[in-house]
């Protein structure tokens, strides 16, 4: 990544990682635009300074004015484990303020869930369309798949990132990794280089945190330009037997990469 970004939009900003992440943000002097459906709502959990825009992910029409003026945006939102939660929530989210970019390129965070290439799993294959989405937008991006929510001990806090999605037991026996380290972490993102076309599982081991995280971000695989899926992955998910939904979402997004000029 040649510039960074300095303006965020923090899709999911009053949920339990937005808000850390909104913080987080603020802390390390970006300005802060978080899409709310309730701005009285929001405007008692977000931090001052938070420039407060109303939008729905899943209503398209509110999104074109919601990205404009931004160069930057974390997806923290997220809804259960059903699928239709999480295929017209926390999927469409992601389709749905990607194809209001209209190709307008931004830096993208996106947090799904370790797991995801499950395979057999309805809700985190809808998941893992968000991310192929986010990969053939053309974006520079990192997609961070967390291990369980605050599940670690107080002496805990060392970051650790794996690829691959190797860990499927759909238990803390995963990963267990705190909250606030989720929005560090894509917060982080957003300024390393090394982090840019990264995709990682993220878990905590016994340890402090560390200072600066570009060695740890270093230390990952690439993904390919082109395929859809990460670098260590693996995955059997043919885009012709996809849902015409996500074929259609991907031609658009596609289309919108392919019209950008060099």
């Amino acid at each position: 990544m040649t510039n960074h970004p300095s303006t965020v939009l923090i899709a999911g900003a009053t949920g339990s990682i937005g808000r850390y992440a909104a913080a987080e943000a603020i802390r390390q002097g970006y300005t802060v635009r978080a899409l709310v459906r309730d701005k009285a709502r929001a405007a008692k959990i977000l931090p001052d300074g938070v420039e407060l825009v109303v939008g729905d992910l899943t209503l398209p029409k509110t999104l074109a004015a919601v990205v404009q003026e931004v160069d930057a945006i974390v997806f923290t939102h997220g809804s259960t484990t059903s699928e239709r939660d999480v295929r017209d929530n926390d999927y469409a989210g992601v389709a749905n303020v990607l194809k209001a970019l209209r190709g307008r390129r931004v830096r993208i965070a996106l947090m799904t869930a370790i797991g995801t290439t499950r395979p057999g799993v309805a809700y985190a294959t809808w998941k893992l369309r968000s991310e192929r989405l986010v990969r053939a937008s053309g974006n520079p991006y990192s997609i961070v798949r967390p291990g369980w929510f605050d599940y670690n001990q107080p002496d805990q806090r060392k970051i650790i990132m794996l690829q691959g999605d190797k860990r499927q037991a759909g238990s803390p026996a995963d990963g267990v990794i705190a909250r606030d380290q989720i929005a560090r972490v894509l917060i982080d993102s957003l300024r390393i280089d090394a982090a840019d076309h990264k995709t990682l599982e993220l878990i905590a081991d016994h340890g402090p945190e560390q200072d600066d995280l570009t060695a740890v971000f270093d230390s990952l695989t690439a993904d390919p330009e082109g395929p859809l899926d990460a670098a260590e992955d693996n995955v059997n998910l043919s885009v012709t037997n996809e849902p015409e939904t996500f074929r259609q979402d991907l031609a658009t997004i596609s289309a919108g990469n392919n019209k950008r000029e060099p």
